[in-house]
């Protein structure tokens, strides 16, 4: 057994799907604990990387799994950057849960240090963000009927849906004691109905990640340009000017990151929040006359995410420090939006 996966019954399906030869061996676990697992190991001269539920899975996990075997399959071959799926195994008799393998990316994230190379090396910096946009550019751009994932998310009145969902998420946190309620975030109800009063009339449907921010991204160890962009357990099918919103609502604002921005170390050389609107107008050709919606959704609909985590650490069901420290990027990111109203 490694970190809740069952070496010899993966061995057994891998034969079965004639992957690899020879005893699993080299076995490493990248993450683990309350998250998704990713465990890396080599089979004869070849490298996978296996992604299954945690060890308790939540009640949508198997599910998740099979949507971000679906959506990586789709992506084959297409200019977005992603971890090439090997194969998946969407029935839980193998391991008790569904997982898939794919291929080891080599890279690294920025958020976890940079290497030498990109730490002495504005202009490697000032890729990193440029080489973002162009993803989610070329992941809009996909024709998601095309490309299999017809039925992937439902885009009629996706952008209708938005504020009603996150406003019913936020009310929900109420049944968990302890929680001070919506009046502990300044804003929030200012902030849902400059949504509902100036969202926009339509979109242009495409494919979209859910969650596109630094931590969630791959670099290339002798380039700024990335690896893969990962984690897609939040995909669907939506409006792609979301995923540009809601990097813009993560990047740093300034010359150097507030508290509870990201902590990369060098700042400086990094694309500003203009640059990269820029360079995602030049290579996506969308419009972006209502940007500050999505950025302000983004602030919305992550601030409410995060306070579910300080919701529960009221209720002392998550670790009190980590609850506050959530609660503070809630906080800033409602300011953000108010700022962006003003």
């Amino acid at each position: 057994m490694a970190d809740g996966v069952d070496l010899a019954a993966l061995q057994r399906w891998m034969d079965a799907q004639g992957l690899g030869e020879g005893a699993i061996d080299s076995v490493e676990t990248l993450t683990g604990g309350t998250q998704n697992i990713l465990i890396r190991f080599h089979r004869g001269e070849a490298r996978y990387v296996l992604r299954r539920p945690p060890p308790v899975p939540r009640a949508n996990s198997n599910e998740t799994m099979r949507r971000e075997a679906r959506v990586l399959s789709a992506l084959q071959g297409s200019a977005v950057p992603h971890p090439r799926l090997i194969a998946a195994c969407h029935a839980e008799d193998v391991l008790g849960v569904a997982f898939y393998l794919m291929e080891q990316v080599e890279g690294f994230n920025p958020t976890q240090g940079l290497p030498a190379l990109h730490a002495a090396d504005a202009a490697l910096r000032h890729r990193i963000g440029l080489s973002m946009v162009e993803a989610i550019a070329a992941l809009g751009a996909i024709d998601y009927r095309a490309v299999g994932l017809e039925g992937f998310g439902k885009p009629d009145n996706y952008l209708q849906r938005q504020v009603g969902r996150w406003q019913a998420q936020l009310a929900s946190y109420a049944d968990l004691p302890g929680w001070p309620g919506p009046a502990g975030i300044p804003g929030v109800d200012k902030v849902g109905a400059w949504l509902e009063a100036h969202r926009p009339a339509d979109f242009t449907p495409g494919i979209i990640h859910g969650d596109f921010h630094l931590a969630n991204v791959m670099v290339r160890p002798d380039s700024g340009d990335l690896a893969a962009v990962v984690d897609w357990e939040l995909s669907t099918i939506g409006d792609p000017l979301l995923d540009l919103g809601w990097l813009l609502a993560t990047w740093p604002e300034g010359d150097s990151p507030s508290q509870t921005d990201v902590a990369i170390t060098p700042w400086q050389g990094f694309a500003t929040p203009g640059e990269l609107i820029a360079h995602y107008g030049s290579v996506s050709g969308r419009d972006l006359a209502a940007l500050d919606w999505y950025v302000i959704l983004a602030c919305y609909k992550l601030g409410i995410i995060l306070e579910g985590t300080y919701a529960r650490a009221c209720a002392g069901k998550a670790p009190r420090d980590t609850g506050d420290k959530l609660h503070a990027h809630t906080l800033d990111l409602f300011e953000r939006a108010l700022r962006r109203i003003r």
